[in-house]
């Protein structure tokens, strides 16, 4: 999430893409964002800052009260919704 830092309370739309093979899954989540932080994995093999591996986790807030925790990748398509 390069180019675009959501804020606490940004209704956001987050698709994720699994390719498989030939075909791709995809999903889509939209929410409120409650946080958004990098944070780290139990990967001991990773090499990276702290011997950690890093992933960008979003946190949306569904509008039926469930909270959503995404790990974002270079699959994840991240887009702004207006409020309505």
């Amino acid at each position: 999430m390069d180019a675009i830092s959501p804020q606490i309370g940004t209704r956001m739309r987050v698709t994720q893409q699994t390719p498989l093979g030939d075909q791709t899954w995809s999903e889509a989540v939209e929410g409120v964002v409650t946080r958004f932080r990098q944070t780290e994995t139990g990967s001991w093999f990773a090499h990276s800052r702290g011997d950690r591996f890093w992933l960008d986790r979003l946190e949306l807030r569904q509008d039926d009260g469930e909270l959503v925790v995404l790990n974002l990748d270079q699959f994840s398509v991240v887009e702004f919704v207006d409020p309505q």
